[in-house]
């Protein structure tokens, strides 16, 4: 059996008209993205793409800053593509006349090792993210040449990824080296697919297939530079998931940003080039991710230490990382499974990375950010304006700006609705175009109706997607109730006939408050469960329920109300009931005792997680007691 892709619907031929969604990315739009380029500014990232900075002067270009500009960049692109701009096209004109202008003569383009370190180019790729970077941008000219049509920045980027090639290789002369941040292996996949170049997706297969190999080039480039590989601050290439071959791995490792980029350039290679093995390898990755090593609000990466992995059922709530990024790239990584497996499964975890982790990054006013998405605080953690290290931000507003790409998937006989979001598409199936206008009524409701409208009629399969939070799921066509188990494969309830203009299809979701329970071995989280309604999980902060949190006791048959509340947060829906806590008096004069404490009972209320810190500082709490 072939492994093909579905195809996306692409961003020009989606738009989003949804009532939870449309405000965040109006948000996004006009606070986020003006926000980011601000900082940018600021801190001298724009400035540096002019090349003339010196030494002594501030604001030295960093390592990884083209980075950030270029994913600002692809964020503004995707925004002129839903909502055009004239004065944030002349922002995107100017900074790309930059970016062309500080192109070398061989191709070559970053300001750090332009500028900073000339003669540093290519000297550790396992740190210093020249390849990273070059993939961002490879991204960027991509989303501009669609949003404008201009090709010159696609074009620069074609020379820079062309110098790439002439660099790296196992040709005589070429250096057998990949880069230490995956991002520019997907990158590489997607210029090949919009230049028909085959030469970028042989690039891409050699990058990830000379991974782990030995003798490892990462030890070898360090002695090089007259360094001991055994003092790899990382202490393990694992960190860089550079310790095997990719077709010997089977389990995320190290650092969680780079592992997800790196999965989804294998996904992608796999379907490309028809690698079973590749593929497999694939597979055995995710299936361990999910089981063991995924949080609940859709992060990946416990420790700080590493930005990443540890080990599994190693999921701590206080001290999660979490970080923003990682949950981005497991959404695309989810993404391109589910374009090969078509598997309702991995839009689930979309789905639960995409309305929790990834939108609780951004403040519900758009222009403070999350790094870390810990599921417990004691209330000293906020989001900040910018950071040192501030990847997160325009991550975060690149997807956001480009969410309506990722809603339906087609193929030549089958339209795929992955996400329940309201929108419209022009699509084309079994040769006819198509219209379709989707509404969504949650979260105060579950219900969805679809409008079908083609140009003629014409049978294909429409496959609707059966969310895991669904206990019963209801499927009239044309007011007349469908039996939907017999057509209910691997997640997606698959709908084929005969579609007429103006057929209508309404779906009906059962959406109880869900107690979630996770695996006895993450222990934290014994006689705890975290609560679920929809897609979105809830979490309680000492603004509504006082404090201390963590003596909450859920009683098991409390009854928790799902209420929206128009004028908290800008409109939530909350949970509301009564739980029990220890009463603190009896401990007043005691630090111990051997008398049980009364528990009393407490109005509570939960939010969702992603509208946490957004008022008064104070404590928040996912993993409640279970009594």
């Amino acid at each position: 059996m072939r492994l093909t892709k579905l195809k996306t619907v692409p961003l020009q031929k989606v738009t989003i008209r949804d009532a939870f969604w449309s405000p965040r990315l109006e948000s996004n739009r006009t606070v986020t993205i003006p926000a980011i380029y601000q900082r940018c500014e600021e801190t001298g990232r724009i400035d540096a793409w002019k090349l003339n900075w010196k030494p002594g002067m501030p604001n030295e270009p960093h390592v990884f800053w083209d980075s950030d500009v270029a994913k600002w960049l692809e964020a503004a692109c995707y925004s002129l593509i839903t909502h055009p701009d004239p004065e944030l096209r002349k922002t995107v004109d100017t900074l790309t006349d930059w970016i062309i202008r500080a192109q070398q003569p061989d191709g070559y383009i970053n300001t750090h090792f332009t500028v900073v370190r000339p003669h540093m180019r290519w000297k550790n790729l396992r740190d210093w993210h020249e390849l990273y970077c070059a993939g961002h941008l490879i991204e960027a000219a991509i989303a501009h040449r669609q949003a404008t049509g201009d090709t010159r920045l696609l074009d620069a980027l074609c020379r820079y990824a062309d110098h790439i090639g002439r660099v790296f290789g196992r040709a005589p002369g070429q250096k057998r080296g990949y880069p230490g941040h995956e991002e520019i292996e997907l990158a590489l996949i997607r210029l090949y697919h919009v230049t028909g170049q085959e030469r970028y997706r042989e690039l891409a297969k050699y990058f990830v297939d000379e991974r782990g190999r030995q003798p490892h080039y990462f030890d070898l480039e360090a002695r090089e530079r007259g360094e001991d590989p055994a003092d790899y601050w990382a202490g393990s290439h694992e960190y860089t998931q550079s310790h095997l071959p990719v077709r010997q791995q089977r389990e995320p490792v190290g650092h969680a940003v780079r592992g997800a980029y790196l999965y989804c350039a294998m996904a992608d290679l796999a379907a490309e080039y028809q690698d079973r093995d590749l593929w497999q390898a694939c597979q055995a990755i995710w299936k361990h991710l999910v089981r063991r090593r995924l949080y609940v609000h859709g992060g990946v990466g416990s420790s700080a230490a590493n930005e990443g992995y540890t080990q599994d059922y190693d999921l701590p709530n206080e001290t999660a990382y979490a970080e923003t990024c990682a949950a981005i790239a497991l959404f695309l990584w989810a993404h391109r499974m589910l374009q090969i497996a078509r598997r309702g499964h991995y839009a689930d975890v979309m789905e639960r990375a995409l309305y929790n982790n990834i939108l609780a990054g951004v403040s519900l006013r758009g222009d403070t950010f999350f790094y870390e998405n810990p599921l417990f605080s004691r209330g000293q953690h906020h989001r900040w304006t910018w950071h040192r290290c501030s990847c997160c931000p325009p991550n975060l507003a690149r997807l956001l700006a480009s969410l309506g790409q990722y809603i339906y998937s087609a193929d030549r006989e089958a339209l795929y609705l992955q996400l329940y979001i309201g929108s419209e598409a022009q699509v084309r199936i079994a040769g006819v175009p198509v219209q379709v206008r989707t509404a969504v009524a949650l979260p105060q409701e579950g219900r969805a109706e679809l409008q079908l409208q083609p140009q003629k009629p014409c049978e294909f399969t429409l496959a609707l997607r059966r969310p895991e939070w669904c206990r019963n799921m209801e499927v009239s066509i044309n007011g007349r109730r469908a039996a939907i188990e017999p057509l209910l494969r691997e997640g997606f309830v698959h709908l084929r006939q005969a579609w007429r203009p103006g057929d209508r299809i309404e779906i009906e979701f059962d959406m109880p408050v869900l107690r979630l329970q996770a695996h006895p071995a993450v222990r934290e989280n014994c006689s705890r469960v975290a609560l679920q309604r929809g897609p979105w999980l809830y979490c309680f902060e000492e603004a509504d329920n006082g404090g201390p949190l963590h003596d909450l006791r859920l009683p098991a048959r409390a009854h928790l109300q799902p209420r929206f509340e128009s004028n908290l947060l800008g409109g939530l829906m909350t949970l509301t009931g009564t739980a029990l806590r220890r009463d603190l008096d009896a401990w007043r004069d005691a630090l111990y005792r051997h008398v049980p404490p009364e528990l009393i009972e407490t109005p509570i209320k939960a939010i969702p997680y992603y509208a946490w810190d957004n008022r008064a500082p104070g404590e928040m709490l996912v993993w409640v007691l279970s009594k």
